[in-house]
């Protein structure tokens, strides 16, 4: 029996932090009521020379250093961002460049936040299947450059990071099962509107008059985002312990996507998690997209949160509409 686990996993963040008293400045908002809108103190912004690709370099080292492998044990990359370093190539191309892997298959992912959890489902096939024994799954987002700063929805919210994981298909026998146990993966096209960059693709190419409205930049509709966020996580989360005959209270952490830290407090409130056992980094980081959950799943493995043996929920939601939700035995 193939059983791929997670053997190792790493986050980065730009140096720049933004905390709520810089945006307060532009913003008919006082810092302290920031924080009670969104649960951030502060994010991190990219600087001028970093790109998606360089974010995710440094998480995936950190990720192979966690796992004590060398970089030419890749056998591919699968990188999500919904912010790559252009159209086209991938992204995961550079970060293949990057950190001197063996010329193998990287592709990138865009499922917006829930492209880590679709990555690490993709990672899980093709190692099971004898493809691949090594996989990197990494997410980089820069979503401040796609932010207009005077739009109190997104600016407040967002930040910029990277997060990895580095997943390996193992022979194992034993009656305790360790690695994955099972991802579920959803959409609704319906809803794809609520949050949406409308301009720079084929539908609708850039311009200048689209860049002088600003068409390039992030909109969402927040409040009708909240409502279907917390509905969809909580049903997703009960389907998938339910599958393997578990509860919520079966579970040691959960560590969900960092969209808000009310969205948060909310499904666990739902499902009766206490806050001990939630996975949150949304104080310091803001939503960093789909880099997110890798990011608060590297700070809880590293804070000694998540032990071997430990029962692992992760669950995300994101644009398309689509979310996500995998149960790991650590």
């Amino acid at each position: 029996m193939i059983r791929v686990r997670v053997i190792g996993t790493g986050s980065y963040l730009p140096s720049r932090v933004v905390p709520n008293e810089e945006l307060a400045s532009t913003l008919r908002l006082s810092p302290a009521r920031i924080q009670q809108l969104t649960g951030i103190r502060t994010r991190h912004w990219a600087g001028d020379h970093e790109a998606s690709s360089d974010m995710a370099i440094e998480a995936g080292r950190r990720a192979l250093d966690a796992a004590g492998c060398a970089a030419s044990s890749i056998d591919a990359i699968i990188l999500s961002t919904t912010s790559p370093d252009m159209a086209f190539p991938s992204t995961a191309c550079s970060v293949q460049r990057g950190l001197g892997c063996r010329q193998v298959g990287a592709f990138d992912v865009s499922a917006s936040c829930s492209g880590f959890l679709y990555g690490l489902s993709m990672a899980q096939a093709m190692i099971q299947s004898g493809q691949m024994q090594t996989c990197l799954v990494v997410a980089s987002e820069v979503k401040s450059r796609s932010l207009d700063l005077q739009d109190e929805a997104t600016v407040l919210l967002f930040g910029d990071g990277a997060g990895a994981a580095i997943l390996r298909g193992e022979e194992d026998r034993s009656p305790e099962w360790r690695g994955i146990l099972g991802i579920k993966l959803y959409a609704d096209g319906s809803h794809h509107g609520l949050i949406r960059v409308q301009a720079g693709g084929s539908r609708t190419p850039l311009s200048s008059d689209r860049l002088r409205n600003q068409e390039h930049s992030l909109r969402m509709h927040g409040a009708s985002l909240f409502r279907i966020a917390v509905r969809r996580i909580e049903q997703a989360v009960l389907e998938i312990v339910k599958e393997f005959g578990l509860c919520p209270g079966d579970l040691k952490q959960v560590v969900l996507h960092q969209a808000n830290g009310r969205i948060l407090s909310h499904v666990a409130d739902r499902l009766g998690i206490d806050q001990s056992r939630l996975a949150s980094v949304i104080e310091r980081y803001g939503n960093t997209s789909s880099a997110s959950l890798p990011i608060a799943l590297d700070d809880a493995v590293r804070g000694g949160n998540i032990l071997s043996g430990d029962l692992i929920l992760l669950g995300s939601f994101g644009g398309g509409l689509t979310w996500a939700t995998g149960l790991v035995r650590w």
